[in-house]
């Protein structure tokens, strides 16, 4: 059996659902001669972790109360006596952190997987690298930081897997990296990679107000708690920066040029969600619509997509084809589509359910799964 020592960063909807994941996958990995020894969880105010992460693990049951006390919005330092280690405080927690990744990255080696959203855990994935760890990422953040830290982050490229920042668990990530290796230039990429502006600009063609749409998303759980989060694009502009950056381009966030669906006067600053979502957003609706009745008369529907090409990276509302594969879009579905020489005429697509913790989770997990071969 080979155990592959984890240490978790992040306990939120994405890092809960890994865990239950790895519990009830315990008799498959069993079959497949594999077993993940979670040696520790971190959220940002404490670490749970086993009294000797050598040789002990924390166990299923463990676990499992983890995952209930984080449902529940409690911080793991609330955590009563589970017969485990815990360690109080943000800074107290990484110190404690970096002392574990040092110790098994040289023992036994770590995957270190990180399932927040928190650029906190930038400054110490660029250390945990250079102790033997692999890194597993859902945390977008720390592939979208300088190039710099970038650089230090791919500098061991057997020891990083990221399928789950771009598109969740679809195969975006493996597909670009079997493309490149195999010699066959990419050289336009355009995709929807977010599923709550998928879903959006697919409901206003049919006639609904921009609005209503908006408002019904976030009743349907598809939006953050502020829309605008979703609506200013940035979410997608890192994920395109992601796919740039894995192709060579040495760009910035700040270089890509992103459309926001809300004007500066509507933002964070100066408005409330409550605000926004009541008289804000409508005056917008005109707009859309006429947009929509544009492209309707040219045979175009508008999606949001990102469009990776030369040197041009942007995110933003494109007119396309009723009949190609992003204007046959519907609902919350991810859709990306791949030009390459060999995907020259007929790109390559990749098509798929790209949100939600269960599939993100699931991603997560076949990333780990997937280093395994590092792990003695």
């Amino acid at each position: 059996m080979k155990n592959i020592p984890l240490l978790l960063m992040g306990c939120g909807g994405v890092g809960r659902q890994l865990l239950q994941h790895i519990v009830s996958c315990r008799s498959l990995h069993a079959q497949q001669g594999v077993h993940l020894r979670v040696v520790g969880v971190c959220d940002s105010k404490a670490l749970v972790f086993a009294s000797d992460v050598i040789t002990r693990e924390l166990n299923d049951q463990t676990l499992s109360e983890v995952c209930r006390f984080k449902s529940n919005g409690s911080s793991l330092s609330a955590l009563g006596d589970l017969g485990e280690c815990i360690v109080n405080g943000n800074t107290e927690s990484k110190r404690k952190v970096m002392d574990i990744a040092a110790l098994l990255g040289k023992a036994t080696g770590l995957a270190f997987v990180d399932c927040s959203a928190s650029s906190e855990t930038i400054r110490m994935l660029n250390q945990v690298v250079d102790m033997g760890c692999c890194v597993v990422l859902a945390n977008k953040k720390p592939l979208t930081s300088t190039m710099e830290d970038y650089d230090k982050l791919v500098s061991y490229p057997r020891r990083i897997r990221h399928e789950s920042t771009v598109g969740a668990g679809l195969p975006v990530i493996a597909s670009l990296n079997r493309l490149l290796s195999s010699g066959d230039p990419v050289h336009r990429i355009i995709g929807s990679l977010s599923g709550t502006l998928g879903y959006v600009m697919s409901e206003v063609e049919d006639g609904k107000p921009f609005s209503e749409v908006v408002k019904v998303a976030k009743n349907l759980g598809f939006t953050e708690p502020d829309p605008r989060d979703d609506l200013s694009g940035m979410d997608v502009a890192r994920k395109a920066l992601i796919l740039a950056r894995l192709l060579g381009r040495r760009i910035n966030l700040d270089s890509i040029k992103i459309e926001s669906l809300y004007p500066d006067e509507m933002g964070p600053d100066a408005m409330s969600v409550e605000e926004f979502l009541g008289s804000g957003i409508v005056s917008l609706d005109n707009d859309v619509q006429e947009r929509v009745k544009k492209a309707s008369l040219k045979g175009n529907v508008l999606r949001y997509v990102c469009v990776i090409e030369g040197s041009r990276c942007e995110v933003g509302i494109q007119e396309l084809p009723k009949d190609s594969p992003l204007g046959r879009l519907r609902g919350s579905d991810n859709v990306l589509e791949i030009y390459s020489r060999c995907y020259k005429k007929q790109p390559l697509v990749i098509q798929g359910a790209g949100a939600g913790n269960d599939t993100t989770a699931a991603g997560v997990l076949a990333d780990i799964l997937d280093i395994q071969d590092l792990f003695p």
